[in-house]
């Protein structure tokens, strides 16, 4: 068989075996040994055990639980409630009103958790109940909850860009600091089109009281702990003070005493806690393993350097390439989460990304943005499913309702070609390079 055909049967292959609803990860090593045994003259047995190892024992790996740790600390504790009242008196008389709480506590709590999802689901269990009582439009208050909530991706410090940096052999800590200026522009995106919205719709909108200016910057109380977390984690890091690793037990040990000051450290938070933090870990680790066999096998038949030859002597354009890259990740996002897009393109695509002169780095936060734009897309966009189990709302309604804020993410990507320094220019500047 050609090499064209042996990919063309392993994507067919991985793609029956996640219809028939295998897990992802086992999906990925069963596909990755099949390639092994058919299609190169390597041991499967041997080549499986290195895979496994080298795949979930980097050092780089040893971050993730410790973070996902910290945002199932702060998910479990009353610090949003107490963002939301500190954020209101604030945000409260921009065009919009109180729908601006949505992007800019994401973006708060995205610095700290680190998961989509979870910052969706942690922002969303204060504030939709809030604006929906208020009288705010639904399809305002959910759409921006859902487009905010990506956040959780671009914003350090990543679940993401850990697994990205882990398997391109890119340093976590550059990639955490690529991600700060698009994320804030991103977050600055959202709420300009919060306002457009509103100016839309400005009839249906309530309005609000006057807040005095005392009550206004005692708000501020509120948020200041979430601030101290952010500092504390990456400062840490910018300043070259901490690895990713260290910053993340810096990080747990944060949110472990901010939840003690608040009274709230208990020993059915720290169990419940840390059983979520073994699930989630578990998950993404097994998902790692299984592209880590995969990875090898495409290295034994070499298709992916003979993508990477076939696109230089094409001469491909990295606009050209970036431009297909988008369509394939959008309708991958309409079937897949975000990790295993990321682990499942990684392997055959980087490749070609550095063969053509793209900066892995720069790729890493474009990555991430398409990731993002998958988790508001219908019918596997786990920010949905997070709205959806707050609300009821039918989950095809809520994707309508975060249109407009997939076009800014695509407006994003837009920005971030453009101007590729939005993304490489703050990691140039930390201590040590």
């Amino acid at each position: 068989m050609s090499l064209l055909e042996v990919g063309l049967f392993l994507v067919l292959l991985l793609f029956l075996l996640l219809g028939l609803g295998v897990y992802v990860g086992l999906a990925l090593m069963l596909v990755g040994l099949v390639g092994l045994t058919l299609f190169t003259s390597a041991p499967p047995g041997p080549n499986l055990a290195t895979a496994l190892w080298t795949s979930t024992s980097g050092w780089s790996l040893a971050a993730l639980p410790l973070f996902v740790w910290m945002g199932e600390i702060l998910y479990r504790s009353r610090l949003a409630q107490g963002l939301f009242a500190g954020l209101s008196p604030l945000l409260a008389h921009l065009p919009g009103g109180l729908l601006h709480v949505n992007v800019v506590a994401s973006a708060l709590f995205a610095a700290v958790i680190g998961s989509s999802a979870a910052t969706t689901a942690t922002v969303g269990r204060f504030t939709l109940p809030e604006l929906l009582r208020r009288g705010y439009p639904r399809p305002l208050a959910l759409g921006s909850l859902a487009g905010a909530g990506t956040l959780g991706f671009l914003i350090p410090p990543s679940i993401v860009m850990i697994v990205y940096g882990v398997m391109a052999e890119v340093s976590v800590a550059r990639l955490f600091m690529a991600g700060v200026v698009p994320g804030l522009l991103l977050a600055l995106l959202f709420m300009a089109l919060v306002v457009l919205l509103a100016f839309l719709r400005r009839q249906s909108l309530p309005q609000e009281p006057p807040i005095p200016l005392g009550k206004a910057l005692r708000g501020l109380l509120g948020v200041f702990p979430v601030l101290f977390l952010i500092v504390l984690v990456l400062g840490s890091i910018y300043l070259g003070v901490a690895t990713p690793t260290e910053a993340a037990a810096i990080g747990v040990a944060g949110a472990l005493l901010l939840s003690a000051l608040n009274r709230e450290l208990s020993r059915e938070l720290l169990w419940q806690s840390l059983l979520g933090a073994v699930r989630t870990t578990s998950m993404i680790g097994l998902i790692l393993a299984g592209a880590g066999v995969l990875t090898l096998a495409m290295g034994f038949t070499g298709i992916p350097r003979a993508l990477a030859g076939w696109a230089v002597e094409a001469g491909i354009t990295p606009l050209a390439l970036i431009f297909f890259l988008s369509l394939v990740y959008i309708v991958l996002g309409w079937f897949l989460d975000g990790i295993s897009i990321v682990v499942l393109t990684i392997s055959v695509i980087l490749p070609v990304v550095k063969a053509i002169g793209v900066d892995p780095l720069w790729f890493g936060i474009y990555l991430v943005i398409m990731v993002e734009l998958a988790q508001i897309t219908p019918p596997v966009g786990f920010n949905l499913f997070v709205i959806q189990s707050l609300t009821g709302e039918d989950l095809f309604r809520i994707a309508r309702y975060a249109l407009p804020f997939m076009g800014v993410l695509l407006l994003m990507v837009a920005l971030l070609v453009a101007f590729p320094g939005l993304a490489t220019w703050l990691p140039r500047t930390m201590t040590g390079g």
